[in-house]
């Protein structure tokens, strides 16, 4: 397996465990929408079953384009939702944010036990940085979940291995040519376990590593999606059927 390839594997899983953490797994919450935090109000909006969209605003509710009415409790209620769903985005984004630093840190890591070379020049560590704050700038200005998924982490994930990857692969590539014209065997079969050790065990450290840092500050963010929850209680859409932004396993 080459350096890319590795690469690109454990700095995928990385990036999306440490951005997402799964709360699903941690808070046992989940959502079926996509949410969307605009200046104006915010979008909840998935393509079936309906309402396939609900809009909050200062106090009001709409679901499918329709007007909700509500009493003035329940206004305050939909309110209270909107801002505290505000006040969480911060937060989520700084994990997401020290989540690829310290991704990215970690695969810079690791990689350096197969190429100290790229390491010392300071080409390396010059090219993650460029490409990781570009990244951090994109979670800064994103208002949407979409932003979030699986996908969007691979993509990211993909763009940081094709800026590092011919670093890599070319300060392996010197190494083993050098060792190979020297007749240093052994060197080269010490590469290619450094190379190896990368393939087998370094996805499973760099995960290790971003869920020991960042699964507490996750864990402290489950009392406010359990509040969302329990905010939506008695809410309703449109047509009458109870409001159902957040799931919480167990209730």
């Amino acid at each position: 397996m080459t350096v890319r390839v590795v690469l690109a594997l454990t700095l995928a899983l990385a990036i999306f465990d440490a951005s997402a953490q799964d709360l699903s797994n941690i808070c046992h919450a989940a959502s079926s929408y996509d949410v969307t935090v605009n200046d104006s109000n915010v979008v909840f909006d998935r393509p079936q079953p309906a309402p396939r969209q609900v809009v909050m605003h200062d106090g009001t509710l709409s679901t499918d384009g329709r007007t909700v009415a509500l009493r003035p409790d329940e206004e305050d209620r939909v309110a209270l939702f909107e801002r505290n769903l505000r006040a969480l985005v911060p937060k989520v984004k700084a994990i997401a944010s020290d989540g690829i630093d310290l991704a990215a840190r970690a695969v810079r890591d690791e990689a350096a036990t197969a190429a100290p070379d790229a390491v010392r020049s300071g080409e390396l560590d010059r090219v993650l940085a460029q490409r990781v704050t570009e990244i951090k700038r994109r979670i800064a200005a994103s208002r949407s979940t979409r932003d979030w998924q699986e996908e969007a982490m691979r993509e990211y994930a993909n763009e940081i291995v094709s800026d590092v990857a011919p670093i890599l692969t070319n300060d392996v590539g010197t190494q083993a040519m050098n060792l190979a014209m020297n007749g240093d065997l052994e060197g080269a079969a010490a590469l290619r376990d450094r190379v190896s050790a990368l393939t087998s065990g370094g996805q499973d450290r760099i995960v290790g590593q971003l869920e020991a840092r960042l699964r507490p500050r996750v864990q402290a963010l489950c009392p406010s999606i359990r509040q969302l929850a329990e905010l939506q209680t008695g809410l309703h859409n449109a047509s009458g059927q109870p409001l159902n932004l957040v799931d919480i396993e167990g209730r």
